[in-house]
């Protein structure tokens, strides 16, 4: 495990362990250079030498780095340090989608649908750059704390091309697609596959398909239809339960063509929730997959065969077979079973067929008699009316007559109460085959009394309530960032003008004023690295400079408002440009002791360079000029250098004219 406040690439900065998965540990950490928190993923240290477990962690971040969406979990960095493979991304405060079920157990349709379409637009961001996810599901879900879905861990995400397979490297069986099961070609409409067992779960709060093994459950999604929705909730929509069948069909050719036409679908249901408007290819050839004896070996290679939902895989060697061992010319003892069998039936259908003649030759056997001898040779049963009964009843009263059910239209009814069967197709009386489907057209109540919505937009929360439940609505508010005054109602669902049914639920939308930016803290970067960080806040800049000993030239020595504080998007943020260390001048030294000079230099900041010693007529030991002159504008900390008189030459002779003493000017 990495530890707490250890730095990754020279900037990251560990603060604390979040999560772990599969291959990798996930942690919190601080981005030194631009200031913000984010997620860094840590390759855990069993995969760190080994280069497939390497490869799939860095095939991660290609397959995201690329995709920019507000629905996707956004990857800003990847490297690797002491030996350490990390990635940078987004730091997402929420839950997963999958916890976010547990807690609720099952959610609403409109709720459903409301996250569904956030999570398509994740992945279809991501299939239009031609990368298919291969491991949707509600683990790889986030919701943040502000409502936002977001899309995650694309760490067996890869390009689609004309060979694209799956391999070992499988995401959870309960939601992959029949061919990624079956180890062959995965496109697009595998991922689609995943999106619709992600939405029965979220409809039903539970799988369609689990089992003692992973194996087990591979082939239930190749070889079992998914138990409809509305058996297990009843109140469904009739248009979503559409949509979550045409995303689960076995034949891929029968899902939606593209996440885009599966959007379009959830926002129809939206407004027209039992509406029959969602098209599913009719059925073709058979839909359940034949498994092979080769491909059950192959699936249960990929999944092991074990209760784990390994991400990974492993071979079990139980199920490993050598062809070898068999004779090329010998028959599949399989084979010579069904043979076997196939042979007791013929010869038992031949006895029956032998004995019907013989036993009508002789009068043993009447035909044309009774309406019902008849329905049953011809194989044809009469539809019973079940109109009126409710539909436990109508489902017995039609299986027990040899036929089966489907629920069609479900609406509201003037004439049945909720839950009754108020129409049927075919219709009582009629002649059909044993096993026929009868469409039932249930009632989900009584018409209510419909009630125009108010409009109180702009009216305050408390108004707003009071109107609304004056007209005989239920009142729930949420708040919303609004340009419009704190406390007022910005809008309504349903929309004012509208009708619905008295007694039901506006929600009301209440104003909590502008959105606040948090202001980056931009001190100590340099100017332009602060002006682009603020703008990205959406935050103006003014600058403003100033002379400073301790922050480097063209820096950010300070800045108002401060890091981190909340305001308005838009408000000014004054940032401080360091000029460097002010000048200062050369002091007056020309003409007084060395160490008076000395003291004068060091005084002004300035350090003494070199001292030269020469003859002069000044007297000995008095500075006669520096360098630079007395007067020159230099930095702090500049040196000095000196020339000190050690008085005239104590030699006889004649001494020339002495020299003006030197002020230092001009030096």
């Amino acid at each position: 495990m990495v530890k707490d406040g250890i730095f990754l690439g020279n900037r990251y900065e560990v603060i604390e362990k979040i999560g772990a998965g599969g291959m990798a540990d996930v942690y919190k950490g601080r981005d030194t250079m631009l200031n913000r928190y984010v997620a860094i993923k840590v390759l855990k240290k069993e995969f760190r030498e080994d280069a497939t477990f390497v490869k799939k962690f860095r095939s991660e971040a290609q397959a995201a780095a690329g995709l920019l969406n507000p629905n996707i979990v956004n990857v800003y960095d990847v490297g690797e340090d002491r030996g350490l493979y990390y990635m940078v991304m987004e730091l997402v405060e929420g839950i997963t989608l999958k916890e976010y079920i547990d807690r609720k157990k099952r959610l609403s349709a409109r709720e459903v649908i409301s996250i569904a379409i956030q999570m398509c637009s994740g992945i279809e961001e991501a299939h239009k750059h031609h990368i298919i996810h291969r491991d949707i599901k509600p683990q790889n879900i986030i919701i943040s704390n502000d409502g936002k879905v977001k899309v995650t861990d694309f760490g067996i995400a890869r390009m689609v091309t004309s060979t694209t397979t799956t391999t070992v490297a499988m995401g959870s069986v309960h939601y992959t697609s029949p061919e990624q099961a079956r180890g062959g070609y995965s496109d697009e409409k595998s991922d689609i596959y995943s999106i619709g067992i992600t939405l029965y779960e979220m409809v039903t709060g539970q799988v369609p398909f689990n089992g003692d093994t992973t194996v087990e459950v591979a082939m239930k999604h190749l070889q079992e239809e998914i138990t409809p929705p509305s058996e297990l909730v009843p109140d469904i929509p009739y248009s979503l339960e559409q949509i979550i069948l045409k995303c689960t069909q076995k034949n891929a050719e029968r899902r939606y063509s593209d996440v885009d036409e599966l959007i379009q679908d959830l926002k129809h249901s939206l407004v027209d929730p039992e509406g029959d408007f969602v098209q599913i290819v009719p059925v073709g050839n058979a839909d359940t997959v034949i498994i092979t004896e080769d491909d059950l070996d192959d699936i249960r290679s990929s999944y092991g065969d074990d209760d784990e939902d390994d991400d990974y895989g492993e071979d079990d060697e139980d199920y490993d077979e050598d062809e070898d061992d068999h004779d090329s010319d010998e028959v599949n003892p399989r084979m010579n079973k069904v043979i076997k069998i196939m042979t007791i039936v013929v010869a038992v259908i031949i006895i029956l067929v032998l004995a019907l003649v013989i036993g009508r030759a002789a009068g043993l056997f009447r035909f044309g008699g009774s309406g019902t001898q008849q329905e049953e040779d011809s194989g044809q049963v009469e539809v019973p009316d079940v109109v009126g009964m409710t539909l436990d009843d109508a489902k017995k009263e039609l299986n027990d007559a040899g036929l089966g059910w489907k629920i069609g239209k479900q609406e509201e009814s003037a004439q049945y109460d909720k839950g009754y069967v108020m129409g049927q197709d075919p219709e009582d009386g009629e002649k059909v085959k044993k096993n026929t489907q009868i469409t039932l057209d249930v009632s989900t109540g009584k018409a209510e009394e419909q009630v125009e919505v108010p409009n109180v937009v702009g009216q305050d929360e408390a108004d707003a309530q009071k109107t609304l439940e004056d007209a005989g609505f239920k009142v729930e508010s949420t708040a919303v960032y609004s340009s419009q005054p704190q406390g007022e109602v910005v809008a309504t669902t349903p929309e004012a003008g509208t009708q619905a049914a008295k007694g039901s639920t506006v929600t009301i939308q209440v104003s909590k004023g502008e959105e606040k930016v948090s202001v980056p803290d931009v001190r100590g970067t340099d100017e332009n690295t602060a002006k682009n960080t603020l703008s990205g806040a959406g935050l103006k800049v003014t600058v403003t400079t100033d002379y400073s000993d301790s922050v480097a030239q063209g820096n950010v020595i300070s800045q108002d408002p401060s890091g981190g504080t909340k305001v308005d998007a838009g408000t000014n943020v004054n940032i401080v440009v360091s000029l460097g260390s002010r000048p200062v001048s050369v002091p007056s030294v020309v003409g007084v002791s060395e160490s008076n000079a000395r003291q004068l230099i060091a005084s002004a900041g300035l350090s003494v360079g070199t001292v030269t010693y020469r003859e002069d007529s000044a007297p000995a030991g008095q500075v006669i000029s520096c360098d630079p002159g007395v007067g020159t504008s230099v930095s702090r900390g500049t040196t000095v250098n000196l020339v000190v008189s050690q008085g005239q030459s104590s030699s006889g002779g004649e001494t020339d004219e002495p020299d003006e003493p030197d002020t230092g000017e001009g030096q």
